[in-house]
């Protein structure tokens, strides 16, 4: 991991960086998730069929005002972010939602993940209101999110992952 994170190019994902995407999409799930969503789940992750995914996902170009960033150093990839349109009901007007973020597990905790932040911030505005869902049970990722700024705005649901109803919880910043 570089000392200077502006060794670290952040730029627009393109239909070529699917299966790097899918790759750390993979890892860090079963890294992050690992005491959370059931093992059976997480082990059933497959890097070529998220590939494919995101190749379709990423070859419609940003639609809908959906963009995907990544961070990459010496053309390796270390993660990456989507931001689009709040789908949230009680979205406020010209709300963006970070649709995930997810991290090369090697890269935690060396601001990688600040830097895809400040990026969308940059992007969007300031003042722009931004919102995120987070598994209420990865504190490591809700602690992040505090400290770039976010907060939990009391919402919570449950969502179905690989079986398991788990608890999430949505910040707001802006």
């Amino acid at each position: 991991m570089p000392d200077d994170l502006d060794e670290v190019t952040i730029r627009t994902a393109q239909v070529d960086d699917a299966p790097a995407i899918a790759r750390v999409h993979v890892r860090s799930w079963q890294e992050a998730y690992e005491s959370i969503v059931p093992a059976a789940h997480l082990a059933s992750l497959d890097p070529e069929t998220r590939a494919d995914e995101w190749a379709r996902n990423l070859a419609n170009g940003p639609h809908d005002h959906v963009r995907t960033w990544i961070a990459a150093l010496e053309g390796a990839l270390l993660g990456f972010v989507t931001v689009g349109p709040s789908r949230d009901e009680d979205a406020r007007p010209r709300e963006r939602e970070i649709y995930s973020m997810y991290l090369d597990p090697g890269t935690w905790g060396h601001g990688v993940a600040r830097h895809l932040v400040r990026t969308v911030v940059h992007e969007l505005g300031e003042s722009a209101p931004l919102s995120l869902w987070v598994l209420a049970e990865n504190e490591r990722a809700r602690h992040f999110f505090r400290r770039t700024g976010f907060q939990p705005d009391g919402t919570e649901r449950f969502e179905d992952v690989g079986g398991a109803e788990l608890l999430q919880v949505r910040y707001r910043r802006g």
